[in-house]
């Protein structure tokens, strides 16, 4: 048994060479779990060996669009790559509201494409996905299972963005929480609770304090570095994961602002201020042994 956390983007809306858009992948055995799809999420699990149509779910934190550009791009390939054209539906899993709203809508404008792809290539079968909505929860909730591996949603605080979630995964060798986007809240201490690594996405409000008042709006409604690191500390979070990262690093002085921050709040648990591709074990299970990209596309041809 083996469960590990990948960063598939660390970035935020603004672009950025070195980072994609938000994203977390989480693998157990076989399972591929990725939470969230910003821009050149197939780029990045790609890079992390995962062949595209072994996808087992894609699971959305709320409707923001650096979070979901990348979605289609997800399916579409999911479904051009299936060699066998035999692959499920790919499950996406979403609270109810604007962001099952846009996942229904998801391949609206594709169709001459599928169609020309489809007829050239003889192909069956067509894109397709089995979205899976669920109720914004009133405490941590189960809203996917696989054998031993459960996935849990619970309500964040992003507003205004409403019905926003973060997830939390426990698997046989232990757990880990995805916050999405949200401000340090009570509602992320229970999702978290007793997790063995914690995934949050980390703004540090200091910068902003030097800028013009019509550009700190976004601290309404983001996790600032010295609470998130107050909070975890209170939770006893063995590691932390920062992503999302607003301003993002370019230099070691900018990385090393976030852990002092982070610090400074009090946390002294393991701290990683994260790159893309960032991988990490999830309890006592070690890093999953996975198949080289190359092997995968032989045994589907």
């Amino acid at each position: 048994m083996s469960t590990s956390v990948t960063i598939t983007g660390s970035g935020c809306p603004i672009p950025d060479a070195n980072r994609a858009g938000p994203g977390t992948l989480v693998r157990y055995n076989d399972l591929t779990l990725q939470f969230d799809a910003g821009r050149s999420t197939v780029q990045r699990l790609t890079g992390a060996n995962v062949w595209i149509p072994k996808l087992s779910a894609v699971f959305v934190t709320h409707h923001h669009s650096d979070h979901l550009t990348g979605l289609t791009d997800v399916v579409l390939t999911y479904w051009t790559m299936d060699r066998t054209d035999n692959a499920p539906p790919l499950p996406i899993v979403a609270p109810s509201g604007p962001a099952t709203d846009y996942v229904s809508k998801l391949l609206d404008g594709w169709d001459d494409d599928i169609e020309v792809r489809a007829t050239h290539a003889g192909r069956q079968t067509r894109p397709a996905f089995d979205l899976m909505p669920f109720d914004i929860p009133d405490k941590p909730t189960e809203v996917w299972r696989h054998g031993d591996v459960v996935v849990s949603a619970g309500q964040v605080r992003h507003e205004p963005c409403p019905n926003s979630v973060g997830y939390r995964v426990d698997t046989p060798d232990g757990s880990v929480a995805i916050t999405g986007d949200t401000k340090v809240c009570d509602e992320v201490a229970e999702l978290a609770d007793g997790v063995d690594v914690l995934v949050y996405e980390a703004m540090r409000f200091s910068f902003f304090d030097e800028l013009p008042p019509h550009r700190r709006y976004v601290t309404d409604y983001h996790a600032d570095t010295k609470l998130i690191g107050a909070q975890a500390a209170e939770l006893g979070i063995p590691k932390l994961i920062l992503t999302h990262l607003i301003p993002a690093p370019v230099d070691e002085a900018g990385r090393q602002a976030f852990e002092d921050e982070v610090r400074a709040g009090g946390y002294e648990g393991e701290l990683v201020v994260a790159d893309d591709l960032y991988t990490a074990a999830v309890g006592g299970g070690g890093l999953p042994e996975v198949r080289q990209i190359v092997q995968a596309a032989e045994e589907q041809t």
